[in-house]
């Protein structure tokens, strides 16, 4: 697996949360899909990112939080939207783990990152932001049922001692 490191620039993204199991369905990408096509808001110009804001090793399945986002351009008038959140999604460095299996797997592209990847690298993970899943694709759509996401992990440099 080819691991690249890429900046990302600071986004600002709506965004509907979810707490729940990470396995079951889920219905906010739905109602964000509907409220960004209303809105203009759709690939290319826009990305669909999820945000798991929960480790599921260390926080019950019941209480893992989720973010389904949708990039928005500077000129988009939030304060006509008060039925959606808002954020900046920080900027920086990122690892970069183009995923493309059925979504029970993504849980492994985790996995590799964060207990190989990393550790035999010459970064570490910043904890201080969030991990990024922008959603290439509708597994609904895809013959085998699979997903297309590049998964970016924020990364640091490691420091030498």
């Amino acid at each position: 697996m080819k691991i690249i490191v890429k900046e990302l620039p600071q986004t600002e993204v709506a965004f509907i949360r979810r707490t729940g199991s990470y396995f079951e369905p889920q219905d906010h990408w739905g109602k964000l899909i509907s409220w960004a096509s209303v809105n203009g808001l759709f690939p290319p110009e826009q990305s669909f990112i999820g945000i798991s804001l929960d480790n599921p090793d260390l926080v019950e399945s019941k209480n893992c939080r989720h973010d389904a986002c949708v990039t928005i351009p500077e000129s988009f008038d939030k304060e006509r939207h008060q039925e959606i959140k808002f954020k900046n999604l920080d900027g920086g460095g990122y690892a970069l783990y183009p995923f493309y299996d059925t979504p029970d797997n993504l849980n492994n592209a985790y996995k590799y990152m964060y207990e190989e990847w990393l550790p035999n690298s010459d970064y570490v993970p910043d904890y201080d932001r969030y991990n990024l899943e922008f959603n290439l694709n509708n597994p609904a759509d895809d013959a085998e049922g699979k997903c297309k996401v590049d998964l970016y992990v924020p990364v640091r440099e490691r420091i030498s001692k």
